[in-house]
């Protein structure tokens, strides 16, 4: 995991914030600095807040610099679920955010001059069994039918006509959304943050959080500031901080490995349309072709602490299995880390004993992270009306505690039921 990433290694870092001054007081102290810690920050601060960022290692550290740069539409559960569980208007309703959070990282890319290579390419849902097309067709009618939003279907004889491989029975086109470069993302937020008036701060992990007057003391490993309110925003790298999040939160390890440069030719037959990409799987595979050409390839090949060594070696098989055409292609970067899941797999904010939290995005974190964190910022703000996924409740469970023992099990049944379809 320790691997330098190919965001790492094509984003090198220009500002430092490990020196600048914690201020004494602030209106709000956001805790991470990720997608959500530096939206929060950013419509904080444009809103008239006084706000510091404090990230216990560097900005962007978790996630938000390690995933596949994918921004997708949507949740984790497709729309017929949402329906099942929570009714048609509310799944409605939640269907509409996943379209803003999209519109909101692409309004933010041009407003702010974000220079995040930008691919407006849409996505691809795989099939990866017969049966699972059955599924996704479903859902595209009632995409159509019930939420008036167009996608396009793909049976299985055209399924190559999107990806280079006889695996997949056909699957799913949706033009929303498409492809950037992560770090790049969060150096942008940064910046933008700054301008705004907020104070950023690196190596500032926070050691503890105590209710005093109308606030919180944040004791941090640089210092101690007194904030009116606190945000969580830490997601799958959450620790013993709020023992009541991290009771409600899976940290879940996913990988990636990219490739060397492709041929022109080849890159396009693989891909032709340069969509994102993701399989039907539960340990689902997810791809895509960058603007230099090469692969990245992505995956949830174990479920318990691993090397990149070990993970990229099991990627590579995966996407040799795929694409027998990359047997000889050369895997310059590899790396993993961890998204958050809640145990409904469903996005979560809220306040709990004083604290403002979002969390568990699921894998959609590029555009729900971004989303959420700016309405929680403009929930302090007074604008708005609610704040999204707080009226669901956040489950946890009588034997979890943090730590995430159960998943080698899990892991073992999702990769049977994807065996035998």
């Amino acid at each position: 995991m320790d691997t330098l990433s190919y965001w790492a290694d094509t984003c090198p870092r220009e500002t430092s914030y490990h020196n600048n001054p914690l201020p004494e007081t602030v209106d709000v102290a956001v805790v991470g600095g990720g997608y959500t810690g530096l939206s929060a920050a950013l419509h904080l601060a444009k809103a008239g807040a006084s706000v510091a960022v404090l990230e216990r290692a560097i900005l962007g550290w978790g996630a938000s610099s390690r995933n596949g740069g994918m921004l997708l539409p949507g949740l984790k559960h497709g729309v017929g679920h949402l329906i099942q569980r929570y009714g048609y208007e509310a799944a409605r309703r939640m269907f509409a955010w996943s379209l803003e959070s999209v519109d909101l990282v692409r309004r933010l890319i041009a407003d702010e001059g974000i220079d995040c290579d930008y691919q407006d390419v849409g996505y691809y849902y795989a099939a990866w069994k017969p049966g699972h097309l059955v599924a996704i067709e479903a859902d595209h009618r009632l995409m159509a039918e019930r939420f008036d939003y167009p996608t396009t279907l793909i049976p299985a004889e055209r399924s190559r006509e999107e990806v280079g491989t006889v695996r997949y029975h056909g699957g799913l086109v949706d033009a929303c959304g498409g492809g950037l470069h992560p770090a790049k993302l969060v150096a942008g937020l940064a910046r933008a943050a700054e301008r705004a008036g907020a104070s950023l701060h690196e190596g500032a992990e926070v050691q503890s959080l105590r209710q005093i007057n109308a606030g919180f003391e944040v004791v941090t490993a640089r210092g101690t500031l007194h904030a009116r309110e606190v945000i969580i925003g830490t997601n799958g790298y959450t620790g013993s901080l709020i023992p009541w999040l991290r009771r409600r939160i899976i940290p879940l390890g996913s990988y990636i490995i990219v490739t060397e440069p492709l041929d022109p030719a080849l890159a396009n037959q693989l891909i032709p349309h340069r969509r994102m990409i993701f399989d039907s799987k539960n340990v689902l595979y997810y791809f895509r072709i960058l603007p230099d050409r090469r692969m990245l390839f992505g995956g949830r090949v174990s479920f318990t602490p691993t090397t990149s060594e070990v993970s990229g070696a099991r990627l590579r098989a995966g996407m040799v299995a795929l694409f027998p055409e990359l047997t000889n292609v050369k895997v310059e970067y590899s790396w993993g880390g961890y998204l958050g899941l809640a145990f409904d797999l469903m996005p979560h904010a809220g306040r709990q004993d004083g604290v403002w939290y979002a969390v568990a995005y699921a894998g959609h974190g590029v555009g729900m992270a971004t989303w959420l964190g700016a309405r929680v910022a403009m929930h302090l703000s007074g604008q708005g009306a609610g704040l999204p996924f707080s009226e669901i409740p956040f489950p946890s469970a009588f034997f979890y505690g943090g730590w995430p023992w159960f998943m080698p099990l899990a892991g073992a049944w999702f990769r049977l039921l994807d065996w035998v379809g």
